[in-house]
């Protein structure tokens, strides 16, 4: 299906989270996000798509951040969008061949695609999963647990989340912060699915630390090493009985591909929104299912509007893994959409139109720091 984008609403919104949320890079107490408003033309009628960016305030996870993200759609992305549409139809398939050219930047052409996809599919009175061919009703939901001040307020707050009913804990980590920790959390709640995230903090002479987590049958141990670097995941790898997953370093299908051949990875952390959208996401799902590879739904404090797609996504079979896709009150004491709800260690997967609910005017308003109108030029 075809559309024609008129114009693009880039909104900022500012929403702080629950309790702080810790991890090797650095502690954050709210999120700056990047939501945009797609306002097409269906068949002849007015449709709006949402999308959500998922690029942080610092660019400390990735090289990408909020800022940046919104000058390279106003200024490079959007610019391309409303050129190709002159040239032929526009649709959501064909946005990574539109601005492939612009190099990098997944994150910012995740959000544009993913705007795209939702006015198709709401135009079309199809649901994100059926779209993608997705037959469960539910997903497990597991819940990413930050670095905490001690041991017991982490056992504490384990606890909690294990009492709400989550399915799988993981545990971010960083030197000095590591072994005690997971011990501490395997012993007291003995085989809960448990495994720990250190988002690329450490090198590989510090081999015989990451050692020591084997003693706690972990499902996995996320993205050691550095983002950049597979060859030394892969040695790692040899050294480790625990299984190696990457995330930050798995930015493409291409990449993927490269990673599993090299044996840097038996495991894929899929982030829709750090692979360039939820399109190469089920490319990359596709190839590790061929490979025999397990993938699971990472998350990125996304709002209701990521999360719901991105329970979706997880409802595709090569994710055996459960994904942090938990409930909005995770995070957020008040979302933007409508909260998502985790029930009995469950999230559901939605099955209205379009790829997640739409941002509810009031609350845009109370959270909205920003807001900026990009037209498509003039004939």
């Amino acid at each position: 299906m075809s559309l024609h984008l008129e114009e693009v609403v880039l909104h900022l919104v500012r929403m702080p989270l629950v309790s702080p949320f810790t991890t090797s890079f650095g502690t954050e107490t709210e999120r700056l996000a990047l939501l945009v408003e797609a306002r097409t033309t269906v068949a002849g009628r007015e449709v709006v798509g949402w999308g959500e960016c998922v690029a942080q305030e610092e660019p400390t996870y990735s090289a990408e951040y909020v800022a940046g993200a919104q000058s390279v759609m106003v200024d490079h992305l959007l610019p391309r969008l409303f050129a190709a549409q002159r040239e032929r139809p526009l649709s959501a398939e064909t946005v990574g061949e539109v601005l492939h050219p612009v190099v990098g930047h997944p994150m910012a052409k995740a959000a544009l695609e993913m705007a795209l996809l939702d006015a198709q599919l709401r135009a079309s009175g199809t649901s994100f999963a059926d779209y993608l061919g997705v037959t469960v009703d539910r997903v497990p939901s597991g819940v990413s647990v930050g670095i905490q001040d001690s041991v017991p307020q982490l056992l504490d707050v384990v606890e909690g989340y294990l009492d709400q009913g989550y399915r799988r804990i993981k545990l971010k980590i960083k030197p000095g912060r590591d072994v005690e920790e997971t011990r501490a959390v395997r012993e007291r709640f003995g085989d809960v699915p448990l495994q720990v995230d250190a988002n690329a903090a450490y090198t590989l002479a510090d081999a015989a630390v990451l050692r020591r987590l084997d003693a706690f049958d972990l499902l996995l141990v996320e993205q050691p090493l550095a983002e950049d670097d597979l060859r030394q995941h892969a040695l790692l790898a040899r050294q480790l009985r625990t299984p190696v997953c990457l995330d930050e370093s798995v930015v493409s299908a291409a990449r993927a591909a490269d990673a599993l051949a090299m044996g840097a990875a038996s495991i894929v952390n899929i982030k829709p929104g750090r692979v360039g959208g939820y399109l190469e996401a089920r490319r990359i799902h596709d190839l590790c299912r061929a490979s025999g590879a397990a993938v699971w739904c990472g998350g990125m404090l996304e709002t209701g509007l990521g999360r719901t797609a991105n329970a979706a996504l997880a409802g595709l079979p090569g994710f055996t893994l459960t994904g942090d896709i938990s409930g909005s009150d995770r995070f957020y004491a008040e979302d933007v959409t409508e909260p998502v709800r985790m029930v009995e260690g469950w999230v559901a997967v939605s099955r209205e139109p379009g790829v997640g609910p739409s941002p509810e005017p009031a609350r845009l308003e109370a959270f909205g720091v920003g807001r900026q109108l990009v037209e498509a030029p003039a004939g």
